[in-house]
């Protein structure tokens, strides 16, 4: 992958962003730019995969299959059968993107260009068709920010259509390169949108996207002196670009994530399959990390966070808590005004014997006194925990991570 092919498609990405960008809030706009992507990978990726693998041998293509005869019918559900095991979903040949596409410019004989309702029930056959398997939890939901009743796409159905329409259509002409199985150029361009929406969400961004200098100098910490780690783990993962970048320095066999933000969980999930993490090899669950761990016997080789800062948590006024395994041998809890020591505290209980554990925290933890002075103590003293303290400015960064 060529660096003028990586800026070149996160250029027309950007472009496609574009169309919506007067219409509605930049968090509003992303949810519609990423799903779309996302649906276009899915299909290209389902094509390209039927064509190629199971039915290499055969005359036709997926494309072909006549869906309303008896012998088209059959052979869908052969290929179903495959298509679910290997990529944990499944849309019929008039549900690829392409096809949508072409419906949407009068393109095909004997269809109109309406191709809203499609595109709904497109979205929830991707739940659908994984309902049951193994890879439910990981398409459960993804599309449910995306919202095509939304008036801000139009007033009228016929004008939202077009807006979808114009869309898709922008979207079918960039080329994601699919065919190279090396390239995560698709993944890299996803990523780099994330990064343009995080930049134009202000303060906000920290929920959802951790800037690439920060995540690739964590990821060199946790993973020096390592060529493959068994789990890699972020319990606060956001959009999982902290997840995914520690596969640039080592191969990763496992990622696990938790997400309490709906919209951001959503994100991660298509964030890691997007890169090419099968579903078998990623497990991130929604849901208070603090509250209500969903990784409750997870010990991690690697883990990464950047948790919101001085996030205010139960702590302190919640007796049950003062009993949980993560937090109960430091002898207090974190004020709940100022989660930081609570996060810290429930990595370091999931962090395995042989592993590493980098964290962006604010400044104030190394000073602050009261409880979060005697659980520092605690961690440095008696558990030896602490190997080094990075303090950086924003101008020495980039120096750092070139």
């Amino acid at each position: 992958m060529s660096g003028e092919q990586k800026r070149k498609l996160e250029a027309q990405l950007w472009n496609v962003a574009n169309t919506l960008r007067g219409r509605m809030h930049a968090d509003e706009y992303r949810n519609y730019i990423l799903g779309f992507i996302f649906y276009k990978y899915l299909s290209e990726r389902l094509e390209a995969y039927v064509n190629q693998k199971l039915l290499a041998s055969e005359s036709f293509k997926f494309g072909d299959i006549d869906e309303r005869k008896e012998e088209g019918k059959q052979i869908l559900e052969e290929v179903r059968k495959g298509v679910l095991e290997h990529l944990g979903f499944f849309l019929k040949p008039t549900q690829l993107f392409s096809y949508l596409v072409k419906k949407g410019k009068a393109e095909i004989a004997g269809e109109s260009d309406f191709i809203l309702e499609d595109l709904k029930s497109v979205m929830n056959t991707i739940e659908q068709t994984s309902s049951g398997t193994e890879s439910e939890d990981d398409f459960k939901g993804l599309f449910s920010d995306v919202d095509l009743t939304s008036n801000r796409l139009g007033s009228s159905e016929r004008e939202k259509n077009e807006v979808i329409i114009e869309v898709l259509g922008h979207l079918s002409e960039i080329d994601f390169k699919l065919e190279d199985a090396k390239s995560d150029l698709l993944g890299d361009a996803y990523e780099y949108l994330i990064g343009k929406f995080a930049a134009g969400a202000g303060k906000q961004a920290g929920e959802f996207y951790t800037p690439a200098q920060v995540s690739r100098l964590l990821s060199r910490i946790v993973t020096a002196g390592k060529q493959r780690v068994k789990s890699v783990y972020d319990p606060t993962c956001g959009s999982g670009s902290l997840l995914l970048r520690a596969s640039e320095f080592v191969e990763v066999a496992n990622y696990y994530g938790q997400e309490l933000n709906p919209t951001t969980y959503n994100l991660a999930r298509m964030n890691m399959i997007l890169h090419g993490v099968h579903f078998s090899h990623f497990t991130i669950r929604r849901g208070d990390t603090l509250t209500n761990d969903l990784h409750p016997d997870l010990k991690a080789e690697v883990i990464v966070a950047n948790p919101p800062f001085a996030a205010q948590w139960k702590g302190d006024k919640d007796p049950v808590l003062a009993q949980d395994d993560r937090f109960v041998q430091y002898g207090r809890l974190a004020p709940h005004t100022k989660a930081d020591y609570a996060f810290v505290t429930h990595m370091l209980y999931h962090l395995a014997d042989n592993g590493t554990m980098a964290v962006v925290l604010p400044h104030g933890i190394l000073f602050r006194g009261a409880a979060e002075g005697q659980i520092r103590k605690y961690i440095i003293e008696k558990l030896n925990y602490l190997d080094a303290v990075v303090w950086y400015g924003p101008q020495i960064l980039d120096t750092i991570v070139s």
